[in-house]
C-alpha cells in the first residue's frame, strides 16, 4: 500500500474508532435522596451542612436552581421519577404500585437496550419489583437494619454497600443503571428521635447554631388557611415531633444535617469507585431528592403542601458530554422530576415513550443556545387518609407568582413570589388582583388538563 493511502487509511480508521467511543451508551447512576431541600447543600449557600462531595460534584457540573417535584410525597415522586409521568397519569396517589407498564419506565427500557440494571435502598411503590432488575435491594423505614446475620447496620452504610458491591459485580462489557434510593435524610417517624445519625457523625455541628427560619412563628402558622392551621393536620403533629421548642429544634436540625453529611461521604465513596474503575467520565450522574421539607417554616414539618420549601429541591448533574464551559455553572430554568426519566433514555440513546411528559434536560447543557423552555409547571397532591390528617392541594408555580387551589376546601391562594418569596401574604382577596387572579385560574385549568 502506497505511504499516503496507508496514512489515510489509519485516520479514518482513527476517527471511525474515535466516533465508536463516542456513540458508546453512557452509564446511569441516579443519587436519589429522600427529603432533602433544594439548600440542604454547601453548595446552595446553606452556613451549617457540610457536603463537600456533592459540592465537587456541582463544580464538575451543572446544579439546577430552580429544580421542583410535581407532587412532594415519597411514594409519588419515586413513580414520577421512574415513570416521567406527573401523578395523575402514572396513577399513584400515595404508596401504592405505579399503573404505567413497566416496559414504559427507564429501567424497564434500558434493560430491553443491553443495560444492567441495578435498584438499591428505598422503593416505596408497592410490592418491589426484583424480577426487573438485574441487581434489587430494597429496604427502608429505618435507620437501622439488621442484617440476615444479626449484624445491625445503618440504612445509608447498607446503601452504600449494596451500591459498592452492584458495581463491582456488574458485566463489564455491558453499560449499567443504578439507582441508589437512599432512605436519609428521612425520618424515622415512630421513634421520638427522628433522624438516628451513625454514632460516628455525632461529633458533626455540635458547636453550630442552626438559624431558626424566619417564618416558623407562631404567627405565621396562623396565617395558613384554617383546615392547615389546626393541631389535626399532620404537618403540625409532626412539627410538634420535631420543632416545638428551641432545643428540640437544634437536636433535630443537627440529627438531620448529620445524616446529610453521611448520604454526602457515600455519594463520595460510590464516586470514587466509578474513577477507580476507569468510568466515571463515561457515567451520566444524577443527583436531585424526591420532596422538600419543611424545617419548621409556617410551623409545619415534612412535606405534602406546595409552598417552596416543600417542591424545590436539589438537582446536580455531572455529564461527559458537558462542554468545559458549562461545568461548575448554575441554571435557573424551571426543571421538574418527571423530565429525569428522558433524560436519562436521551442519554442511553433511547426515545421516550409518548406518554412521557417531561423533557430531556440535556439541552440546557449541551445546546449552542439556550432551548425555549417552561416558564411554569402544575403541582399536585391527592388527600392522604382524610381532609384533617392532609388534605389535597394543586398549584400553578410560577417564579415571580403562585396560584394554590384546596380541592377539598374551595379555597385559593395567591403569592407575590418576587414581593414575598416566603409565602407569608396571601393576596386572593385583594380587589387589586382580581384580573390576575382571573388570568391565573384560566391558566392553571390548562395545565391541570394537560397534566392528565
Amino acid at each position: 500500500m502506497p505511504p499516503r493511502l496507508f496514512f489515510t487509511f489509519v485516520l479514518t480508521l482513527a476517527g471511525f474508532c474515535w466516533a465508536c467511543a463516542a456513540e458508546k451508551p453512557l452509564n446511569i447512576l441516579i443519587l436519589y435522596t429522600d427529603d432533602w431541600r433544594h439548600d440542604t447543600l454547601g453548595s446552595a449557600g446553606n452556613p451549617v451542612v457540610k457536603t463537600p462531595v456533592l459540592d465537587q460534584l456541582a463544580r464538575d457540573g451543572v446544579r439546577f436552581t430552580q429544580n421542583c417535584v410535581t407532587t412532594a410525597i415519597c411514594g409519588v415522586s419515586r413513580a414520577t421519577l421512574f415513570t416521567g409521568q406527573w401523578m395523575a397519569r402514572h396513577g399513584n396517589p400515595a404508596f401504592a404500585a405505579f399503573k404505567t407498564p413497566w416496559a414504559e419506565t427507564y429501567p424497564g427500557i434500558l434493560r430491553a437496550s443491553g443495560y444492567h440494571t441495578g435498584h438499591v435502598g428505598k422503593w416505596h411503590n408497592g410490592k418491589f419489583p426484583q424480577e426487573h432488575f438485574d441487581f434489587g435491594r430494597a429496604y427502608s423505614g429505618t435507620h437501622w437494619i439488621n442484617e440476615p446475620d444479626g449484624t445491625r447496620i445503618h440504612v445509608t452504610q447498607k446503601n452504600e454497600n449494596d451500591a459498592l458491591e452492584f458495581l463491582r459485580t456488574r458485566p463489564a462489557e455491558k453499560p449499567f443503571v443504578l439507582t441508589l434510593a437512599f432512605f436519609a435524610t428521612h425520618a424515622e417517624d415512630h421513634n421520638p428521635l427522628q433522624f438516628l445519625p451513625q454514632p460516628a457523625s455525632l461529633a458533626l455541628y455540635q458547636d453550630d447554631i442552626v438559624p431558626v427560619p424566619k417564618t416558623a412563628t407562631d404567627g405565621h402558622f396562623r396565617r395558613l388557611p384554617p383546615f392547615i392551621a389546626n393541631e389535626e393536620n399532620e404537618g403540625r403533629v409532626r412539627w410538634h415531633w420535631r420543632f416545638d421548642t428551641p432545643e428540640k429544634f437544634q437536636i433535630m436540625m443537627k440529627n438531620y444535617y448529620r445524616l446529610a453529611t453521611e448520604v454526602d461521604t457515600t455519594c463520595g465513596r460510590v464516586l470514587a469507585e466509578l474513577k477507580r474503575q476507569g468510568v466515571l467520565d463515561q457515567t451520566l450522574v444524577i443527583f436531585t431528592s424526591d420532596n422538600g421539607y419543611f424545617h419548621a417554616e409556617h410551623g409545619l414539618a415534612d412535606k405534602w403542601y406546595p409552598y417552596q420549601e416543600s417542591i424545590r429541591v436539589p438537582l446536580i448533574i455531572r455529564d461527559p458530554r458537558m462542554p468545559a464551559a458549562k461545568r461548575g455553572t448554575t441554571n435557573d430554568d424551571f426543571t421538574l422530576n418527571v423530565d429525569l426519566a428522558p433524560t436519562i433514555l436521551a442519554a442511553a440513546g433511547r426515545a421516550a415513550p409518548a406518554r412521557m411528559q417531561g423533557r430531556d434536560l440535556a439541552p440546557l447543557y449541551l445546546a449552542a443556545s439556550a432551548p425555549a423552555w417552561r416558564t411554569e409547571f402544575f403541582y399536585e397532591h391527592a388527600t392522604i387518609r382524610n381532609i384533617n390528617f392532609i388534605p389535597s392541594s394543586e398549584a400553578l408555580v410560577r417564579k415571580d407568582v403562585k396560584y394554590v387551589w384546596w380541592p377539598d376546601f374551595k379555597h385559593e391562594q395567591l403569592f407575590d413570589l418576587t414581593a414575598d418569596p416566603h409565602e407569608e401574604r396571601n393576596l386572593a382577596a385583594d380587589p387589586a388582583q382580581a384580573p390576575r387572579l382571573a388570568a391565573l385560574r384560566a391558566r392553571f385549568a390548562e395545565l391541570k388538563a394537560a397534566a392528565r
